[in-house]
Parts: structure tokens; sequence; C-alpha cells
């Protein structure tokens, strides 16, 4: 296996110059041979070029996923059989660790470390996801008198998932590993600009023995792509995570077949530092909270609310901290936070630190672009921490998915509580303290899917992952995210000794 070095970014033997869609086992050109041009973040420079799906190759996709689900052999494969190939496909991920890791940087200039550990949970999912299906199952339930009554999971369908740029891999097989252990089909429409990793997913899926059919990738316009399988009468469910204005979108567009819709959508997630928390592992762990993936997370804590008392000692660490995060060279080991994902979004974080400054806020550190040395045609931006804010400002209201941190004081648990909740999201949150009635007071009374307790870390396989609020719903990650591809049958019957004869005629 070719080792991963530092230092240089000429790896074109690991990698491919062009990627076909994926339908029917099959790697295929679009129909019309258009191709999408996939950049480099971290550089500017072209990567590779992609088919460019078109309605009729999503089309094929959808109806290849039909019939592998109405007349192929995986719905009704048992659990057990299922397990090993989601374990052959962990396996041969594993084998291909390092491509996948490089594939994964050059597509979107993260860091390398963040890279290993996205694809090394991408692996785990796929081997949680083998363990959990095997004891997933119904229920027998009490009934009255000679009455029985079980029921059964069966799988749903035909899934459409639709991935984000900033996790490719990992929310390809957040998705499409429940999904696949519960017996359904999937269509993935990965995001336009990181679709590399979640291609060569189909491929190893279909080596690992799933059946033709069963996994479809297909790269394309969210906008033509997307909606197109959102709104198809053969697609039974959508999951999507993304930002919020699509999911409203999405929820719009799915009504009209009644589709099961799973979303995770925004977020802007506060982190509380109490006054008795240990300072110092406070900062490192909102360092890592705030920057992690350049601070391209929806879980993101990127409003940071301390107690006034301890206000100075934190922020003053914190910048220290910050300015010290080693920004450029994705390959190497030193770094500590990669590329913003494209010159889009390097817009959208300049317009949000500018605005907070147009309405009186204070840059403590970063605040700028960035140009790292043999870097310099890429797109970068110096962590960023501003404070004298108030929670109007657009910096504390809305997600700028980007390095960037708000931090402001509270006096009290009540004020605190109020900051946290003050938002349209509820996502993540962290909680910092020594006082473990403090913590759980604080937690039951937060209003997000996640409560990170002295800990930056907020998603491992087998813990449930969703929002409250405009961050969505659903739970991912979990044993029960197979209930959000199965549907409950539920089955009654009589074992009297007479016939049943309710109108006594």
């Amino acid at each position: 296996m070719t080792t991963i070095q530092e230092g240089t970014t000429d790896r074109e033997s690991m990698k491919r110059d062009y990627y076909k869609l994926f339908i029917n086992g099959e790697q295929v050109d679009s129909s019309n041979g258009e191709r999408t041009k996939i950049y480099n973040p971290a550089t500017g420079e072209l990567l590779a070029e992609v088919a460019k799906a078109t309605k009729e190759d999503a089309e094929k996709a959808v109806r290849a996923a039909r019939d592998s689900f109405d007349k192929g052999k995986w719905k009704i494969t048992p659990a057990g059989r299922r397990a090993r190939v989601l374990n052959k496909i962990a396996e041969i991920m594993g084998a291909r660790f390092n491509e996948l890791v490089e594939l994964e940087i050059l597509n979107t200039g993260k860091s390398l470390a963040a890279a290993k550990g996205q694809i090394a949970q991408a692996i785990e999912d796929f081997e949680f996801y083998a363990g959990a299906i095997v004891g997933h199952g119904g229920s027998v339930n009490n009934v009255p008198g000679q009455f029985h009554n079980y029921t059964e999971k069966e799988p749903l369908g035909v899934c459409a998932q639709i991935i984000p740029w900033n996790y490719p891999l990992m929310m390809a097989a957040w998705k499409i590993a429940p999904a696949i252990a519960a017996g359904c089909s999937v269509v993935i429409k990965p995001a336009s600009l990181t679709p590399l990793t979640a291609i060569i997913l189909g491929e190893i899926c279909h080596e690992a023995g799933v059946p033709a059919g069963v996994v479809n990738i297909v790269p394309g316009s969210g906008s033509e792509i997307g909606n197109y399988l959102v709104e198809h009468e053969l697609v039974n469910k959508v999951a999507f995570t993304g930002s919020t204005a699509i999911g409203k979108d999405i929820m719009a567009r799915a009504a009209g077949t009644v589709k099961r819709v799973t979303l995770e959508l925004g977020g802007k997630s506060p982190s509380l530092v109490f006054e008795d928390a240990d300072i110092d592992a406070a900062v490192d762990g909102s360092l890592y909270g705030a920057f992690n993936n350049t601070g391209q997370s929806c879980d993101a804590r990127s409003r940071i609310y301390i107690h006034e008392n301890v206000y100075d000692e934190f922020v003053e660490k914190f910048i220290a901290k910050t300015e010290k995060l080693a920004v450029g060279d994705p390959f190497s080991k030193a770094t500590h936070m990669g590329a913003i994902i494209d010159q889009a979004q390097l817009d959208t974080v300049k317009m949000y630190v500018q605005s907070a400054i147009d309405e009186g806020a204070e840059i403590l550190t970063g605040g700028k672009e960035l140009k790292p040395e043999g870097y310099e045609n890429g797109f970068w931006y110096a962590p960023t921490i501003i404070g004298n804010v108030t929670q109007d400002m657009k910096v504390v209201r809305e997600e700028i998915f980007g390095p960037v941190v708000v931090v402001s004081k509270f006096k009290d648990e009540k004020e605190a509580i109020f900051l946290a909740n003050d938002s349209d999201y509820g996502l993540a949150s962290s909680i910092w303290s020594t006082n473990t009635a403090t913590t759980t007071r604080v937690a039951n009374q937060i209003q997000a899917g996640i409560v990170m307790i002295n800990t930056p870390f907020s998603a491992f396989p087998g813990t449930p992952f969703g929002g409250f609020k405009q961050s969505g719903f659903g739970r991912e990650l979990s044993a029960g995210s197979l209930d959000l591809y199965t549907e409950t049958k539920s089955i009654m019957s009589y074992f009297g000794s007479r016939p049943v004869n309710p109108f006594g005629l």
C-alpha cells in the first residue's frame, strides 16, 4: 500500500483523471457526455473530471434501484449474510485506507488528521451496522384473550440520499450503511464539489458483494438531479444532510408523494464555559469544537459563552492557542486546519466577518484571508475569534460554515441556558464544568440533539446524531437509524376455538 507522505502534492498515480457514474453495478458515462471539473481547494488546481448525471441518468439509477428491490434478492437475504457483506465493505475500505484518505484530502482540502479520522469512522459505520442489523427485528405485544400480535421489520424500498461536501465519504457511509443493512436500495447524489470518494465507495460496495442496482452513485446538479430524485414516485425515502433552506424545499417536494424524509440540517451550536470549569481543558476542547474541519461542520461550536468571572482568562488562552494553529499543507501531520472548499464559500466567510465589523464587533484574532507558502492559489482563511458581539448580529445568529467563532459573557446559569437556546438551530452543544449537578441540570434544559459534557466529540458509531428545531429531524449513526429504513408491519392472529362474530349475526 502506498504510504501517504508529507510535503508534496505529486500523487497523480493515486487518483483517476476521470470518474464515471455508477449505475446498476457498472461505471457509465453520462447520457449526454457532460463532465464536471473538480478542483483541489488547497491549490486551486484541476484535480479530475466527473461525469455529470442528467435526469435520464437519474431515471436509470432509480429504475435499477427499484428493480433490485422489487425483483432482486437483497431485501430477502438473511440479515447475517447482509452483515457479512457490510463487514467485507469495511475490510476493502481498510485495505484502501490510504487511497481514500488521499482522495478526500485532494478533493476537500481538509487536513491529514481530519481525513484519517473521518475515513476511519466511515469504516466503523459499516462494521457497526453489520452488527446492529442482526439484532434488529420486531416484537411480540400484549393483546386481549385468544389473540396474538407480533411485528416484523421490512425494508422500506428505494432511498434517495443526498450527501454534503464537508464530509463526503463519512456522510455517505452514515447513509448507505444503515440503508443497505436494512435491505433497501439506494441512489446517492454526492455533492457536486466532492463526489470522488462516494463514487469509489459505490464501486467498493459492489466488489464486496452488494448486488447490482442496490447502490447507485449519480453526481450532478442538486437543483436538477437532487430535485428529480426527491420528487420521483418510485423513491420511498429521502435522507438529506445540508442547509436548512434546502431541507425545507426537500420537505415540500417530498410531500407530493408522501415520502419518508430524514433531515440533518444547519447548526449554530453553543459552548458554555462555567466558572468552575477546567479552563485549560475548555480552551483545548473549544479549539477543536470550533476549528476542526476548518469550521466547515454543522456541529461546530461557533458560539462560546463564558462566565464573566473567567471570561478574560479563557479568552486570553483561547486567542493564544488559536494563533498557534498550523494552517497549510493538508498532507502534513503538523497541520491543524485545511482549506476552505471553494472561492464562493471563502467569499461567504469574508462577508460574515465584515458584517461583524460593520455591526460593531471586534476581531480578536484572524479575520483575514491567508496565502500559505506553496498554496497561494487555494482558498484559505485564518482561524478567527470575534468579541464584543450581541445576540442580534449575523455572526451570532447565522451559520457561517468556516473557521469563525464568537465569544461572549454570561452572568449565571439561567442566562447561559437562555443564550444557548436563543437560536433557530438546535443541533449540538458543549458544557464545560466540573460540577456534575450543573452539567446535568443544564444538559436537561439545552434544546439540542447532542449535548457534550467536558468533551468536544459529538459522534461515534452507535450514538444518535441529529437536531432539534431547524436543525432537522431523524437520528443517524445509531441502531435506531435502522427504523428509518424499515416499515413496521403488525400481524394480528386469532387462535380461539370459536369463530369471531362481532355483529352476532
